[in-house]
């Protein structure tokens, strides 16, 4: 007898499940931050498709040619409802990516490290977006000169 499709829109949370998603979601920003003391983030490449999704970034998102708006990011901004409109239409162009839409931690502010208050739940495609644009900019590269001064 097979189980009838679990209805994701109407599935309760369960809270094992949620803190699975947590502690990965956590070992990924671990496995970032490690990788940005060892390497200066300008160096760095996160996917096959850092291009493609900075230049997707610049066309649907024009204000991050500024390099200042990847510097800092407004929460608000992103979870109003025009923000999660334009992030879902962005978002869904890169459906190919392999969790494109999972839960990840994305750094409010590129001068911060990881923190309870320094970090927002965002999906795995927005977190690509912001960091790569961080690291074409040099905002990240702060991560490895510290580590190497230590």
């Amino acid at each position: 007898m097979s189980q009838p499709p679990i209805d994701g829109e109407n599935a309760d949370n369960l809270e094992e499940i949620e803190m699975q998603f947590a502690v990965k979601a956590v070992q990924q920003a671990e496995t970032y931050w490690s990788l940005l003391e060892k390497v200066p983030g300008s160096k760095l490449k996160l996917t096959k498709h850092d291009d493609q999704i900075f230049e997707q970034l610049l066309e649907d998102f024009p204000e991050f040619k500024e390099k200042s708006k990847a510097e800092v990011i407004d929460e608000n901004e992103i979870k109003s409802p025009q923000g999660k409109t334009k992030w879902r239409e962005f978002c869904e162009k890169f459906k190919d990516i392999e969790d494109y839409n999972f839960g990840t931690l994305l750094r409010l502010k590129a001068s911060d490290e990881y923190g309870q208050d320094t970090t927002m739940f965002a999906v795995r495609i927005q977190f690509y977006a912001i960091e790569i644009a961080r690291n074409k900019y040099g905002l990240n590269d702060w991560i490895c000169k510290s580590e190497q001064s230590n």
